[in-house]
């Protein structure tokens, strides 16, 4: 999986190499909430995006790379299945993540070469919807790996409540990728039908009520293992 995630990297890149060979040096860098070009630059500039994804790559490769090491170590077979199934997930965030953003990469160079191809004022494709949209199929695939985690300090819903015991921390974390699954498909179904502006300030706006929600939740699980231990 690391070398699918590394693949799509490279990838941002190599793409981003080739269709600058067909743009001309100045090429619009961003615009306006209306969609105008408010400011044009080098377009060279264009490589910082697969910088950042390259970057985003090797912190994940990071991190999956110390839970293989923490398998290799393990004492008890428990742990080493703890460890493997973390590493699992973080290598769907880190391919996911890569994938998003190649895709936004994607959508950016072929706006940015028809306008100047055409000598458009405005942009050629509404970046904000399509943000939106693989932000919000980000979501619903990350909700759905979400509960695979188990308890550690990297990967999951980490707060003092869900970090309490095996229990609390599963619950929690199911909890919260159906939160997070939620909210990315409102965030998908508000984006077809609401203008880019829209679109983003709710999709903000459903992950931070997934995260409150999911957070109140949890602190919810918490006290009643609390009671449990109280009672005994």
């Amino acid at each position: 999986m690391k070398k699918i995630m590394w693949a799509i990297s490279i990838l941002s890149f190599v793409l981003t190499a080739i269709v600058l060979q067909f743009m001309p040096d100045s090429v619009p860098m961003h615009y306006d909430l209306a969609g105008n070009p408010d400011r044009w630059g080098s377009k060279y500039e264009n490589f910082l995006f697969p910088v950042v994804i390259l970057l985003l790559s090797l912190h994940w490769h990071l991190f999956t790379a110390h839970f293989e090491k923490k398998a290799a170590k393990a004492s008890s077979e428990k742990e080493r299945a703890e460890a493997l199934s973390n590493a699992k997930v973080l290598k769907i965030v880190g391919i996911s993540m890569a994938a998003m953003f190649t895709a936004m990469q994607g959508f950016i160079l072929y706006s940015a070469y028809v306008e100047v191809s055409v000598n458009s004022a405005q942009a050629y494709v509404d970046i904000g919807k399509v943000s939106c949209i693989l932000m919000g199929v980000m979501l619903i695939i990350l909700g759905n790996y979400l509960p695979k985690t188990k308890k550690n300090h990297i990967a999951g819903l980490r707060v003092s409540w869900s970090m309490y015991n095996d229990i609390t921390w599963r619950k929690s974390n199911r909890f919260g990728g159906t939160a997070m699954i939620i909210a990315g498909l409102c965030g998908i179904i508000t984006t077809v039908f609401a203008r880019s502006v829209i679109a983003v300030v709710l999709l903000l706006f459903y992950i931070l009520a997934a995260t409150v929600i999911t957070l109140i939740y949890s602190h919810k699980v918490y006290v009643a293992e609390l009671s449990k231990k109280d009672e005994c």
